[in-house]
């Protein structure tokens, strides 16, 4: 079961990654990218990462996305010239990328890790706990800055990004 979650979690972020480099607009791109980034979270929970998989959520999703997102909104795409990255067409990246699928297919297929029937180790979640607990208690006036210099940066952001009135 945990097999046909992975296979299906790694195809669905490959193809959203596909999506990215070959999406015309440049917001589904960014959308495409985020469905990567949720994906890849979810493979790190069927490793038994939880830490890992929020930490994807929050970082990636949450602030590098919003970043994109407010310099895709701050780029005039009207104004500015879209040029395709390969100018001889998208025929040689295309067949590179195949390739290289057939080959983590390939890989996938032959490897004996799948075939395992040796059990995982199974560790407890005191490592989480423990991090939080110093991250709140310890660390908590740290913590609270850097949230109010990130709420200032996405203030700023607003305002830079908003357009006059005439």
């Amino acid at each position: 079961m945990d097999q046909g979650f992975f296979l299906l979690f790694a195809t669905v972020s490959v193809i959203t990654a596909l999506t990215v480099v070959l999406a015309r607009n440049p917001v589904h791109s960014a959308l495409a990218l985020m469905a990567c980034f949720l994906h890849i979270s979810a493979i790190f929970v069927l490793l038994e990462a939880p830490l890992l998989a929020v930490i994807q959520i929050f970082v990636y999703v949450g602030a590098i996305m919003v970043l994109f997102l407010f310099v895709i909104m701050m780029i005039d795409m009207r104004e500015a010239v879209v040029q395709r990255f390969l100018p001889g067409g998208n025929l040689p990246a295309l067949a590179l990328l195949a390739l290289l699928g057939v080959e983590m297919l390939v890989l996938v297929l032959w490897s004996d890790r799948f075939s395992a029937t040796e059990p995982v180790a199974r560790r407890g979640g005191d490592e989480i706990r423990q991090l939080s607990t110093t991250l709140f208690a310890d660390y908590l006036l740290p913590f609270e800055v850097a949230s109010v210099i990130l709420l200032a940066a996405l203030v700023g952001a607003i305002v830079l990004a908003r357009k006059e009135w005439e």
